[in-house]
């Protein structure tokens, strides 16, 4: 394998964002004049998404984590100020704890329309917001081949990232809703095992040849070749309120990928276990988070997410390293030591009534937390 060029692991985040009204706490569809704002500040790196309390940004192709940072925290900072002289705060949070879906407007536009229209009820509850790292990959059966090995850790990505405790005002009893949302649409969760990339192809064009779908980007996996970008596209992570947390999931992306094509240079791989293994341990990251730990499947054994992390870090170090994310990914102790979003809404909502608050005021105060979060170490 040593002809094949070696890739320089590119980075691309994307966030999607809710907007509250900053007084309230409530829901509100972004103006078009806040629209026009962001998009003059930020041009196509901003969009709006189904749902008109929804934006998501992207950052541009990144070299490093470093770049991701400077690039991210200037979106963040740009959306924050635009949507304050609005009266308004964005939250990066994949659920609002409190807001009634059936209530939200969805954006006009074609493609949504389309959605709508495909879907039914299931596209209305989509009152979520995920996160979305894409790693460059330019060779399409390298891609695929990573992509089926990578399956495994999608697991632990999701438990350090869970964001959605609350949905429609009450605790769901999940670290994260959103999964349990958004897995009611077809096409999601794990991929299939394609053993190549024509497989895959042949896969996807009969859905288009049969006129199901229009193109690949209608295919909504836990992680899937991206339809626009040469890249590997991790989907399955909540968005974190806390941006630094966000760069920790986006370091951990680059140096899995980096560790498993470099197995593969050296004629290796990771193992490709049965998706129904992985699927326990999706669920166990969705219901509890990193708490109550997960499946190590080669040991067959559960076992507690901070020992799992630190083996990871341990596993990664050489490729993170050569990356120049290693602080990054060592956040990821900080993650389960400090608590995800999930258990931090949490604690802020029992705090909050044990002062003496009712359900509905604890409840803005969660928000108010996100909304200070949103901002939290960006200079």
């Amino acid at each position: 394998m040593a002809h094949m060029n070696a890739p320089e692991y590119t980075l691309g985040i994307e966030e999607e964002y809710l907007l509250v009204d900053a007084e309230t706490c409530a829901l509100v569809d972004v103006p078009d004049a806040l629209m026009h704002d962001c998009v003059q500040a930020l041009g196509d790196q901003v969009s709006p998404e189904f749902l008109a309390c929804q934006i998501e940004v992207g950052t541009g192709v990144c070299a490093n984590i470093a770049e991701a940072r400077a690039d991210l925290g200037h979106l963040r900072r740009t959306i924050a100020t635009c949507a304050a002289q609005y009266g308004m705060a964005p939250l990066a949070v994949s659920c609002h704890p409190f807001a009634d879906w059936q209530s939200r407007k969805r954006t006009e536009k074609p493609r949504y329309d389309e959605l709508a229209r495909d879907l039914g009820g299931v596209v209305r509850r989509m009152l979520i917001c995920g996160t979305h790292v894409h790693i460059g990959l330019p060779d399409d059966d390298l891609r695929m081949d990573t992509m089926r090995q990578f399956s495994y850790f999608l697991p632990h990505l999701l438990a350090l990232s869970t964001s959605s405790p609350f949905w429609g005002g009450q605790d769901t009893g999940l670290n994260s809703y959103r999964l349990s949302v958004f897995d009611n649409l077809p096409r999601t969760g794990l991929p299939p095992d394609f053993p190549a990339y024509a497989e895959y192809r042949r896969s996807v064009d009969m859905l288009i040849d049969a006129g199901l779908i229009e193109d690949s980007s209608k295919i909504w996996w836990d992680i899937r070749p991206s339809a626009r970008f040469p890249t590997i596209e991790s989907r399955i992570c909540d968005v974190m309120p806390i941006m630094e947390h966000t760069l920790t999931i986006a370091a951990m992306v680059q140096s899995i990928t980096r560790m498993l094509v470099e197995l593969r240079r050296r004629n290796q791989r990771w193992r490709i276990y049965d998706r129904f293994l992985i699927a326990e341990n999706r669920w166990r990251a969705q219901r509890y988070g990193p708490r109550e730990g997960l499946l190590d499947i080669g040991r067959g054994a559960l076992v507690p997410m901070g020992e799992l992390v630190a083996e990871l870090i341990e596993l990664l170090d050489a490729d993170a390293m050569a990356l120049g994310c290693l602080n990054e990914l060592r956040g990821a102790q900080d993650i389960v030591a400090q608590g995800t979003s999930s258990e931090r809404q949490r604690a802020v909502f029992a705090r909050s009534v044990e002062d003496g608050a009712d359900t509905a005021e604890a409840l803005r105060a969660v928000v108010r937390a996100l909304i200070s979060e949103f901002t939290q170490g960006l200079a």
